[in-house]
């Protein structure tokens, strides 16, 4: 049986074990279940500096070329922030179709506490890493990627056979990162049912059903972004089928869709992109790193529902203004909040504030921001992949130009 439809068997079971042994079974679930769910969540935390630091370096030593890195890392960007437009486009029309919210008061007592997010000078500053074994040690993701292009550039410069030599010992290194990443991967099912089990019998039917019409907004968001957008990427300009390119990504939306982290699902999104849907590891090893830090298509999507839903449970009708500035800043702030943990609702505080919604409103999607963040992360790893075969491609028909 292939490998994502025993994870999607294991996904379905964990549901219907959540949904039948409800919220009394919760203190054994999380006392037995949940840590083997955590077990497996660090075995693939455990990969992702590895495998990032030696991939992007063999990734940067195979360009061979700055100029050429340039080229890839300006439409990289370009591609991500127009994407991420297009999600919180695609928020407002599904919210304003399906109207959350509508009817819906909030608790008087209701409050979140969200962390102020970061300027954009202090993300820039803290990409250059002080001590950069710290930084991996702590798993900074974006610090890692800046230290590792530096180390790239400079065995490029270097030359010769000493930089072969280097070359060959990351190259090894990679290749046994990826072997590891395939014996976590043959437990997966095990560890998507002891992840997803818990969430659903603690956050059952009582705590869904209120909010489902904001679930579903995100829900069929998603959807829509992922078959309209990234088929579009992914047959148009990436070269591959939608069949052919969902297929190749099953399992790593799977395992983001359970784990709820991008930087998690990298090593196994790596693996995929590379083996299933051909992308070389030269632009694997730079594209979806640095999507897993800076692309937030599935967050826009949030962004979009969950600005509609707070005005409508406050009876605040959005002008066209205020809906261009939070398409806006929720753009801008995909780059500002790169890499910083709860950055979902960080963004969300960051454009209610820009066009003056209550934040009091983040209470309510507070509460179901685990099983929101399914759906945003499953979105995000599938727009990086998108990405990859794009570039991908571009790069391929540039050379044969030249």
């Amino acid at each position: 049986m292939h490998l994502s439809i025993k994870i999607f068997i294991a996904l379905v079971l964990s549901v219907i074990f959540g949904l039948v042994t409800g919220p009394d079974a919760v203190p054994f679930i999380k006392w037995w279940i949940a840590p083997i769910g955590t077990m497996f969540i660090n075995l693939i935390k455990m990969m992702i500096v590895p495998v990032v630091f030696s991939s992007l370096i063999v990734g940067m030593t195979s360009i061979g070329d700055t100029n050429k890195l340039g080229r890839i890392g300006i439409k990289t960007v370009a591609i991500y922030l127009v994407t991420t437009a297009i999600a919180i486009l695609i928020g407002f029309a599904v919210a304003g179709l399906l109207h959350p919210g509508v009817g819906m008061s909030l608790p008087t007592d209701a409050a979140v506490k969200v962390k102020e997010a970061p300027s954009i000078m202090q993300v820039f500053v803290a990409m250059i890493p002080a001590n950069p074994i710290a930084s991996m040690a702590k798993a900074d993701i974006l610090p890692t990627i800046v230290f590792a292009l530096f180390v790239g550039v400079g065995i490029i410069q270097v030359g010769g056979k000493r930089a072969q030599q280097l070359i060959s010992f990351f190259d090894a290194c990679a290749e046994v990162c990826y072997k590891i990443i395939n014996m976590i991967m043959q437990i997966s099912p095990i560890g998507v049912f002891c992840l997803l089990l818990p969430v659903v019998a603690e956050n059952g039917p009582s705590v869904l059903l209120p909010l489902l019409s904001v679930i579903a907004c995100m829900a069929i968001g998603s959807v829509i972004h992922a078959v309209g957008v990234y088929s579009t990427l992914a047959r148009v300009w990436g070269g591959h089928s939608p069949m052919k390119f969902f297929s190749g990504m099953s399992e790593a939306m799977m395992i983001a869709f359970t784990t709820c982290s991008s930087a998690g699902t990298l090593p196994v999104n790596m693996k995929n992109v590379q083996e299933k849907l051909g992308v070389s590891r030269e632009v694997t090893s730079f594209v979806l790193p640095l999507g897993a830090t800076i692309n937030m298509d599935g967050t826009s999507v949030y962004m979009g529902v969950c600005s509609l839903f707070i005005a409508n449970v406050f009876g605040i009708d959005l002008s066209f203004g205020q809906m261009a500035m939070i398409v806006l800043t929720g753009t801008l702030a995909s780059i500002g909040t790169a890499g910083v943990p709860g950055a979902g609702l960080i963004m969300l505080a960051m454009v209610l504030q820009s066009v003056g919604l209550p934040l009091e409103g983040l209470a309510l999607v507070a509460g179901i921001d685990r099983v929101l963040d399914m759906f945003r992360t499953c979105l995000n790893i599938t727009g990086d992949a998108a990405v990859a075969c794009v570039i991908n491609e571009t790069e391929k028909k540039y050379n044969q130009a030249a």
